[in-house]
């Protein structure tokens, strides 16, 4: 096994956040998933999703088998519920189901020793995948990082940075990187200050400089927030075009995915997507009342870089959140433009997803 380019993700203590019994001591899982997150900010939302499942089930007061799968099945579907994006969280909820359903329960023996059992092995399960996965996949992809390549990525994916960092730091390639910026949240800065601090060389381009960038780039690596059956990857939105141009452009498109991220899913077009976001088929019309959001700036209207006259109307130069939430948080990178999907599992062609994903949910419902 290579060594890891980054520390491995710590182990956040299992959480009981106050508040997160109401009055029937339901246990909270959407508290507990949030503060998971806050906890560690390199945990993935998959593995956050398990953790927060695994508290449940230990603090549990299911006396038989079929109870607890219907309070793994109801605290799933409030958290996704709640979650303006679910899709991270789904991956590991349906494993976590998956897990629960495929062990082997004896009726025989103490019930409450059981779900402490699964508990643990949940945990236990989690807090060894992420690092291993990722090790893996660095040694997959990195013979498809030759020197001096020039790398796009987009927005921020924790298993693209640790290739690029193992890529240059570990096994010395001279690489350097384009990143978009990734409105509305600006990730790809994030991605930018990363990369600098360890001397790889990045250049933070404008989301619509993609097509303009290309040209110039020999492979664009991404993350994938979930692979579905299709073996087509969902991300932060901006992929799909981004694997557009790369195609035209004959440049190879390369997602990075654990497996814990690959769903049983097959969307059939861009809007056939999981999203909480009620507001993004909605017409959007003038509110006056609209504010910009906390990031948002303004500045008084400027004419030919002259200084503007005093009372001069303002001008906002970023989307309101209202306006943000008009617009798709991921879309669908179909798998006609996936070149390769690099897993733990492998190598795989977009076609291989589906007997990856049969292998671990076999004929489950």
């Amino acid at each position: 096994m290579a060594p890891s380019a980054t520390s491995s993700t710590s182990v956040p203590k299992l959480l009981s956040p106050s508040g997160s019994s109401t009055a029937t001591d339901e246990f909270d899982i959407i508290s507990c998933y949030h503060d998971l997150l806050s906890s560690d900010a390199e945990l993935p939302f998959p593995i956050a999703a398990i953790f927060a499942l695994a508290e449940l089930v230990s603090k549990s007061r299911a006396a038989t088998t079929s109870e607890l799968m219907e309070n793994i099945r109801s605290a799933s579907h409030r958290l996704k519920a709640s979650l303006e994006n679910p899709v991270p969280a789904t991956a590991g909820l349906d494993l976590f189901t998956r897990f629960v359903v495929t062990k082997s329960w004896d009726t025989g023996d103490d019930f409450e020793a059981h779900k402490a059992s699964l508990a643990a092995l949940a945990h236990e399960f989690a807090v060894h995948t992420v690092p291993s996965c990722r090790e893996k996949i660095c040694e997959l992809v990195l013979p498809f990082i030759s020197d001096d390549s020039v790398v796009l990525t987009h927005s921020y994916s924790r298993v693209v940075m640790q290739a690029l960092k193992f890529a240059a730091l570990h096994q010395r390639k001279r690489i350097s990187v384009y990143v978009t910026e990734s409105r509305p949240h600006g990730l790809g800065l994030r991605t930018y200050n990363q990369l600098i601090s360890h001397g790889i060389p990045c250049t933070v381009i404008l989301d619509s400089a993609v097509a303009y960038t290309m040209p110039k780039v020999d492979l664009v690596l991404t993350g994938a927030e979930g692979v579905v059956e299709s073996g087509g990857c969902l991300n932060a939105v901006g992929t799909y075009g981004m694997a557009i141009i790369a195609k035209a452009c004959n440049k190879p498109f390369f997602a990075l995915a654990e497996s814990f991220k690959f769903l049983r899913m097959f969307p059939l077009n861009q809007y056939d997507l999981p999203t909480n976001n009620t507001n993004r088929n909605l017409l959007a019309f003038p509110d006056l009342d609209d504010q910009p959001s906390d990031t948002a700036t303004t500045r008084e209207a400027e004419q030919d870089h002259a200084t503007p006259k005093l009372g001069s109307t303002q001008q906002t130069l970023q989307m309101s959140r209202a306006q943000e939430l008009l617009n798709p948080a991921i879309d669908y990178t179909t798998p006609d433009l996936v070149t390769f999907l690099f897993s733990d599992v492998g190598v795989l062609t977009p076609s291989g997803v589906g007997d990856a994903l049969l292998a671990v949910y076999g004929g489950a419902d």
